[in-house]
């Protein structure tokens, strides 16, 4: 697939991910949840992964800190290619789960912002003593310093009192006071790779904005690129360099934010768009609903994946064969037989 970034203009490719295949093991049988994944995250840029739920958006994440559970099966030819900070490319998928240079790699290189921070603070330890384990574990650094770079990190992410907020309990800070410190946590290490994966879902709209701007500022301050996972994407739209479309465990459109906002191709990338509430519209404006649900894994689709919920679907061509991806512009590709011929 084409990359959707512009090399000489954005830096160094930090992660190229090729042909990503990742499996479960269930008692029903062998469920397919990513099925020939491509993109790449340059350094300093955003890509947006976008998709309903069960397209394969976190578990394709989830496989490049190698935090998949224990059922997962990466399929072969799946590459994740990831360049370190002193320059090593290293080949994800050949690591050991649990190995020390994985561990290394999780929260020095690349960190994580979960959707609810509460399920990953401990409720026994001080919000300030989290930070700081998590500052001694990746820099080289004394307790005293480790605490006023906790402190510092609590002010530069927009806690106020920092100070007594470090002493203080997850259970005692507001929904948008954990996020803020999740992300406190996330940075402590300077990690080449920020992956937020639906960061501001639990969070009310003023508070969203304010995360949202919070994390580019510290983007442009820190250098480090992002892959920002969400269902909304009005929430993309502020944030995104590039897009990635996720359907039932594949990409099926993917370009920079001008191309999937004011050029989208894929029925589904359109319907997803038509569902975003318009203002201006009047008062009477009806919601355009993407109709059925997203397939089992376990039922998946003859053909291209979306026929069963597409108004465009081709009878005997979307239903049978499966679409090759198009190349539409140089970082715009869409798989979908109406932009084969």
């Amino acid at each position: 697939m084409g990359m959707t970034t512009n090399e000489s203009n954005n830096g160094y490719h930090l992660l190229k991910v090729k042909d990503l295949r990742i499996s479960f093991k269930t008692d029903e049988g062998i469920i397919t949840a990513v099925d020939g994944v491509n993109f790449s995250v340059d350094q300093g840029r955003t890509l947006g992964i976008v998709g309903e739920s069960g397209s394969g958006k976190s578990v394709s994440t989830q496989a490049i800190m190698r935090l998949l559970p224990k059922n997962s099966i990466i399929g072969k030819g799946s590459s994740i290619e990831l360049t370190r900070k002193d320059g090593e490319v290293v080949e994800i998928t050949q690591l050991k789960q649990n190995g020390r240079k994985i561990r290394s790699i999780r929260g020095g290189d690349v960190a994580v912002i979960f959707q609810e921070p509460m399920s990953s603070f401990s409720p026994v330890y001080t919000i300030g003593n989290q930070i700081m384990e998590a500052i001694l574990e990746h820099r080289d650094v004394s307790k005293q310093e480790a605490q006023e770079i906790a402190i510092d990190l609590l002010d530069r992410v927009g806690i106020p009192n920092p100070r007594q907020r470090f002493k203080q309990y997850p259970f005692e800070l507001s929904g948008g006071m954990r996020q803020r410190a999740m992300i406190a946590v996330a940075l402590s290490s300077h990690p080449s790779l920020l992956i937020a994966d639906e960061p501001t879902t639990a969070l009310d709209v003023t508070i969203q904005a304010q995360v949202l701007e919070m994390m580019k500022e510290l983007q442009n301050e820190f250098g480090m690129a992002i892959i920002f996972i969400t269902h909304n994407l009005g929430v993309i739209a502020q944030i995104a360099d590039e897009i990635a479309v996720m359907y039932l465990g594949e990409v099926v459109e993917q370009g920079s934010r001008r191309d999937i906002f004011y050029h989208a191709k894929h029925p589904y990338t359109i319907n997803l768009l038509n569902a975003i509430p318009r203002i201006g519209k009047g008062k009477n404006q009806r919601l355009v609903a993407i109709e059925g649900q997203v397939p089992s894994p376990l039922a998946r689709p003859r053909g291209c994946r979306f026929h069963t919920r597409c108004q465009q679907m081709i009878p005997g061509r979307c239903d049978v064969d499966v679409p090759r991806i198009t190349q539409i512009s140089e970082n715009h590709t869409v798989n979908c037989f109406l932009y084969e011929d």
